[in-house]
Order: C-alpha cells, then structure tokens, then sequence
C-alpha cells in the first residue's frame, strides 16, 4: 500500500503532460527530464520567494538541476547532427 501512496505523492507532486512533439525514445525521455527541471525549479522558486531559503541557496539548487538536464540532453543525443553512414565513394 505504501508503493501507492508514494506513486501518487509522486504524481501530485511532479505531475507530467502529455507530449506532442516528434516521437522519438530519446525526445520521450527528455521531455519527462525537463518537465521535472521546471516543477523542481518552480518549487525552488516558491521556497525563495517565500523566505524559507535564501537566493543563493535557490540558485544553487537550480544550477544542480540545470546541470543534470543538460547532462541528459548530452547522453540522449538531443540536438546533434545524424552522422551520415552511407557510402558515397
């Protein structure tokens, strides 16, 4: 029963949009990453912006979730050019 009642912790707190973009595995993954980066984000912000930590412990913890989603944009493969494997000798 626990099991469920952190799936839906987890779902009210990170809840996910569908996406609509090119159907890819690797453009699936990221938009999951990056919708994560900005629920996270935003809660930093609320934190912040409420008192309950200060700007550069916000900014901090943003720069952490910045760099894990660009790690993962790096090992998806987002954005780079398809290497051309054809033979054209």
């Amino acid at each position: 029963m626990e099991e469920y009642d952190n799936a839906d912790k987890e779902n009210f707190l990170f809840p996910r949009s569908r996406y609509y973009g090119q159907f890819k595995p690797e453009n699936l993954v990221f938009n999951a990453n990056l919708q994560t980066f900005a629920q996270k984000a935003g809660y930093i912000v609320n934190l912040q912006t409420s008192g309950k930590i200060s700007p550069e412990e916000a900014y901090k913890q943003i720069k952490v979730l910045w760099k894990k989603l660009k790690h993962s944009k790096k090992e998806l493969g987002i954005d780079e050019e398809p290497s051309d494997n054809s033979d054209n000798a």
